[in-house]
């Protein structure tokens, strides 16, 4: 069964809370722990290139978050966060296992899901791609 107004809840709702949630951890990049201080966290985790890639990330972060909470690019932003939840997934918290308490995986892992959905399935039809360009299907065609 397919209900229009359920699916617009839906979306609106996944896209603008994983928006939120990434734009607040791009936020705490730059301004609790810094961007020398995410630089220097993400060396000692073994993040290549760290000193490029942390304030590319906060910022994708910080800026994607924002995107996504508007619906404005929001299936090519939701691709570029998947691949930075993927990064983070792999490179630093999937050896400590599920739970983040331990510096798990639950939290990228479920914002990489978060993100991929929107990816997938669009930003819906309360967003600014809808406005500007009418693009609310699902097609897979990540720019279309």
């Amino acid at each position: 069964m397919n209900n229009p107004a359920l699916t617009t809840i839906a979306r609106t709702v996944l896209r603008v809370v994983a928006g939120f949630l990434f734009a607040a951890h791009g936020w705490q990049k730059f301004n609790q722990f810094t961007i020398a201080g995410t630089q220097g966290a993400f060396a000692q985790m073994g993040v290549p290139a760290a000193d490029l890639v942390a304030p590319v990330v906060a910022t994708l972060e910080l800026a994607g978050g924002i995107a996504l909470i508007l619906g404005l690019f929001a299936r090519p932003v939701a691709l570029l966060l998947t691949l930075n939840m993927l990064g983070a997934l792999f490179l630093v918290h999937a050896p400590a296992g599920v739970f983040v308490e331990a510096g798990g995986f639950e939290l990228v892992l479920l914002l990489a899901a978060a993100a991929l959905a929107v990816a997938l399935v669009g930003p819906g039809r309360l967003s600014v791609d809808n406005l500007l360009f009418g693009r609310t299907s699902s097609k897979l065609a990540v720019l279309a």
